[in-house]
Order: structure tokens, then C-alpha cells, then sequence
């Protein structure tokens, strides 16, 4: 079974040359191993979702600006995550704050062709179905 997905939860973005980790604000009111919970909602950026280093994605319009100018060798450019939708699937038969709690199986997708996974959940005890 999956991991219940909390604050401090390591994250991992495709075009991303860093990790990051996972921010979750206590307005659930739900904790996990005596840490906030997630829910899918908790897709913010800049809010939930922090920087990956620099970003590598040719779609990203700073990093293609950066290429050009660079004569079409691939620059990477600070990463600044754009993420639009909630976290997909979650754990549907999990309710948390009457959205579906995250588990770390969950993908996230940034509007520039990264898709964000979670590398570890922030706690290795509760598991959810």
C-alpha cells in the first residue's frame, strides 16, 4: 500500500535538476506522524510546491529564450514551478478536509512538461489504501 503523503515530503520533477520538498499547510487540521497531511489540493506553487534548482524543459519559455540566445545549446534557466491542476489519482477511499488524501503513487504535472512525482512520502508508518 502507498504512504501517506505529509510536509517535508521529498519531491522529484522530470525536468528538474534538483529535488524539493513538499510544504502543507496545517488548514486540514489533519496530521500524519505528528506532521500536516496532504491532500491532492496541495498543489500550490511557491506555496506547496517549491523550486526544483534550474529547469531543463525546452517548453518552459524563459529556458527557450536562454537556448536561442545561446545559439540552440540547451541553457537552463532558475526553476519556477507552474503548476495549474490538483494531484492525480490521490487516495480516493481517503477523505481528508472532503478532498482525497495524497499518497506518494500520485503525480503532479507543471504546465511546462514536468511531470512531479514524490520520492518519499515524509513519513514511512501511516500507509493509506
Amino acid at each position: 500500500m502507498p504512504n501517506h503523503v505529509c510536509m517535508g515530503a521529498a519531491l522529484q520533477c522530470t525536468f528538474g535538476v534538483a529535488p524539493s520538498s513538499l510544504v502543507v499547510l496545517p488548514v486540514n487540521k489533519v496530521m500524519t506522524s505528528y506532521v500536516p497531511a496532504a491532500n491532492i489540493m496541495d498543489n500550490k506553487p511557491m506555496v506547496n510546491i517549491m523550486p526544483f534548482g534550474m529547469c531543463q524543459s525546452p517548453s518552459n519559455p524563459v529556458v527557450a529564450a536562454a537556448t536561442a540566445a545561446a545559439l540552440g545549446v540547451l541553457t537552463p534557466m532558475p526553476c519556477i514551478p507552474a503548476t495549474t491542476a490538483t494531484w492525480a489519482p490521490g487516495a480516493p477511499t481517503v477523505m481528508l478536509a472532503n478532498m482525497p488524501a495524497l499518497d506518494d503513487t500520485s503525480k503532479l504535472m507543471c504546465m511546462w512538461g514536468g511531470v512531479i512525482s514524490v520520492n518519499f512520502a515524509g513519513q514511512a508508518t501511516e500507509q493509506i489504501p
